[in-house]
């Protein structure tokens, strides 16, 4: 199987006619300034020592290293290479909340762009563990199963925001239940559970979610973002522009603050703990060092195809064809005509 890793460099090729076109171009201008400079046979015996032979075939060498350049640019891979993973670790859900009240600004850009920011910093720390991805708001889904390819999660998390999910409001109780749910049913550990929050139930109880995802073996770590002051809930156009603030039906503002005594119960019903977010990434860092700690357990080894680099060759050839034209002299030998002993 054959393609272009960075196939955007090929758009670049349309370069090499306008290249070839040029030098065409100045071969053509000199041709015509020397008719003009004097007599055709004269000038024809003083160029006779320069080959232009030589010198198309030059600028035909610089042309055709560009070209291969450009296609060694693109990355040209070929063949498969069948490789086996086997990773130790945890299976880790990291529950994100994507209701309206996480686009208050208390935290720039808005909580959620903070919260999607650590969740990406979290996955890159992780070395061998399972990431699944849960969204929720006034409902809750699995964005993203348990999965060892970090590159598909982050796909995933790019996607998540308020649109994702319809239903208004925020269910910490059915978040727990489906994160829960996504898990190896049949194991009573090695389950890390990360959710993250403003903490503002509106649907049930999500203390009694927590006692029901122990008795399964989940440790929940908690982390609340946002300030507990309270601050108003942006509204924005189809652009992303804020066009004024949320209000409820008296017409008044609504307001949305961080319930740090929720989280922290909910962490503490699984042994797990309650981070409130800072502005840099310390609390994330500190989960990821616990969950590094932690006993791990023997993922199922994935098999998956890499494709193989072909470009070498490719800058190997550009580059003999840039030594050969430099090299190559447009100069060509002159045989000198025996005219006699007394000349």
């Amino acid at each position: 199987m054959f393609r272009f890793a960075d196939q955007y460099w090929l758009y670049a090729l349309a370069l090499v006619p306008v290249l070839a076109g040029f030098f065409a171009w100045t071969f053509r201008q000199k041709r015509k300034a020397l008719a003009r400079f004097g007599n055709p046979m004269l000038l024809e015996r003083l160029s006779r020592s320069t080959s232009r032979r030589r010198q198309v075939a030059k600028a035909a060498m610089l042309v055709a290293a560009v070209l291969v350049l450009l296609v060694a640019l693109a990355r040209p891979q070929l063949g498969t290479k069948l490789r086996s993973v086997t990773r130790e670790g945890q299976d880790v859900v990291i529950a994100l909340d994507v209701s309206r009240s996480m686009l208050a600004e208390d935290i720039q850009p808005s909580r959620l762009e903070k919260a999607k920011h650590e969740i990406a910093s979290l996955i890159d720390r992780l070395g061998g563990d399972r990431i699944g991805l849960v969204a929720f708001a006034g409902r809750a889904f699995v964005q993203c199963p348990l999965t060892l390819d970090y590159g598909a999660a982050r796909m995933f998390l790019d996607f998540m925001g308020p649109d994702l999910v319809p239903v208004p409001g925020t269910a910490l109780a059915e978040a727990v239940r489906k994160s829960t749910d996504a898990f190896v049913e049949k194991e009573r550990k090695h389950k890390v559970l990360i959710l993250i929050t403003d903490g503002e139930d509106h649907e049930g109880e999500p203390v009694e979610a927590a006692k029901e995802a122990a008795k399964e073996g989940v440790v929940i770590y908690t982390v609340g973002i946002g300030s507990p002051q309270g601050v108003p809930i942006p509204e924005l156009d189809p652009s992303g522009y804020r066009t004024g603030f949320k209000k409820d039906r008296n017409g008044q503002v609504v307001m949305t603050k961080l319930d740090d005594v929720t989280l922290e119960k909910i962490a503490l019903e699984t042994g797990g703990k309650y981070y409130r977010a800072s502005t840099g990434e310390a609390e994330l860092k500190q989960i990821a060092d616990e969950i590094s700690k932690m006993d791990k357990k023997g993922l199922a080894s994935q098999q998956f195809v890499q494709f193989e680099d072909r470009f070498q060759l490719l800058i190997g050839l550009a580059l003999m064809l840039l030594l050969i034209e430099a090299a190559l002299s447009d100069r060509r030998r002159l045989k000198k005509e025996w005219r006699g002993r007394f000349e």
